[in-house]
């Protein structure tokens, strides 16, 4: 593990010196920002809301019954803010788009086109990782930002047709209990979360030998891998900016 993040950290000092270089085509950092961001979309909103409105069901009540119902909307914001919508989206958007990076660049791996660009001179870290990990970090802050609007939305729905809370009260205890470094940590967050995504997944499609079968397996250990690097991510910025 200590060397795959060493390989990690050097693949991306090398993509982000070949987009300094300028060498980074805009058409293809579009192309990669409709796989990774457009078309993850609408899986990250759907589990964000469900959980949104999971977590709802289950404290609405609980706070009318202890007289804090004017609170469920800035405990929602919060949590949601906070944790569960960058986490979420970040886990559904490395179970779709992170697994189909470690496909690919396997299968480009095992089919040799790696090495037909080392012969042309051509950097293919730098290639195959810069529009990647540039499409990610633009993409993912803006479906992290777009989730959690979706999960209060539905936290707000499900508080009024369970215990009856008015709209305005629910998005006046938001407004409350929410401050502006919240969702600059959120975006933070979603910057993070695209870079390590991109890079974790494409470095163990880089890293894959032999045949189709272990693109296969690259593509689940690409899968964990990301996932484990995406909880420590967020165990490490909760520590730095909020304790």
């Amino acid at each position: 593990m200590i060397k795959f993040v060493g390989q990690c950290v050097i693949n991306l000092i090398t993509a982000v010196k070949y987009m300094f270089d300028g060498r980074v085509k805009f058409s293809s950092v579009i192309t990669n920002a409709a796989s990774i961001g457009y078309d993850s979309l609408p899986i990250a909103l759907a589990i964000v809301f469900i959980a949104s409105v999971v977590i709802s069901l289950q404290i609405s009540k609980q706070f009318l019954m202890s007289g804090g119902e004017s609170y469920v909307g800035g405990f929602m914001a919060v949590a949601l803010i906070r944790e569960l919508a960058p986490g979420f989206a970040a886990l559904a958007i490395s179970a779709r788009a992170g697994t189909a990076i470690s496909a690919e660049i396997a299968n480009m791996k095992v089919t040799s086109q790696v090495d037909a660009m080392k012969t042309l001179k051509v950097n293919p870290v730098g290639y195959y990782f810069a529009p990647r990990i540039l499409a990610a970090s633009i993409t993912i802050p803006a479906i992290v930002v777009l989730s959690e609007l979706f999960g209060i939305i539905g936290g707000m729905a499900v508080s009024y047709l369970t215990i009856g809370l008015h709209p305005a009260r629910y998005m006046t205890s938001v407004w409350l209990l929410l401050n502006l470094k919240d969702i600059y940590i959120s975006i933070l967050k979603g910057f993070i979360f695209g870079v390590i995504i991109t890079t974790v997944c494409a470095t163990q499609g880089y890293n894959t030998e032999g045949g189709a079968k272990n693109v296969g397996i690259a593509t689940t250990e690409a899968a964990i891998k990301s996932t484990v690097f995406l909880l420590t991510a967020d165990l490490i910025i909760a520590l730095l900016f909020y304790f």
